[in-house]
């Protein structure tokens, strides 16, 4: 039965958010890595939000690959935090643009990322939700 359940996180839509998830692990870990490590003097801020944000992705892939109704429940609060964060974040990028010298994989809501990283935690908490084990919604 683990095993069931561990895979209905990565099977249909969740295999195509695990996907997502690893590319965009890929871009702000590489991206915040270079900007850290040549300039981080210019846009402190903007560069260690675009670390957390790596971070956060990574969690989250990893949380879905693992499967399992703990791991749905961790990734399901990571998604709901990121989707904050890019909700505040975007927004104080349009009402305080010198804050951030230099964007943010959050910045005006993902603009950089074709507005995936507004998007995708949409997709991922309406798929996590929608991935709860059986015995729970009976509880």
């Amino acid at each position: 039965m683990a095993t069931t359940e561990r895979s209905r996180l990565i099977s249909g839509p969740g295999t195509l958010l695990v996907w997502l998830y690893g590319v965009m692990v890929v871009g702000a870990v590489s991206r915040s890595a270079v900007q850290i490590s040549t300039e981080f003097e210019h846009a402190p801020l903007a560069y260690s939000l675009s670390a957390v944000a790596g971070v956060v992705y990574g969690f989250i892939t990893y949380s879905l690959v693992r499967g399992g109704e703990t791991a749905r429940r961790a990734a399901l609060a990571c998604c709901v935090g990121e989707l904050a964060g890019v909700l505040i974040v975007g927004t104080w990028t349009l009402v305080e643009p010198s804050a951030f010298p230099d964007s943010t994989v959050w910045s005006d809501y993902g603009v950089g990322y074709l507005f995936i990283p507004v998007l995708l935690p949409v997709s991922a908490i309406y798929w996590l939700r929608k991935a709860r084990s059986p015995k729970r919604d009976a509880g």
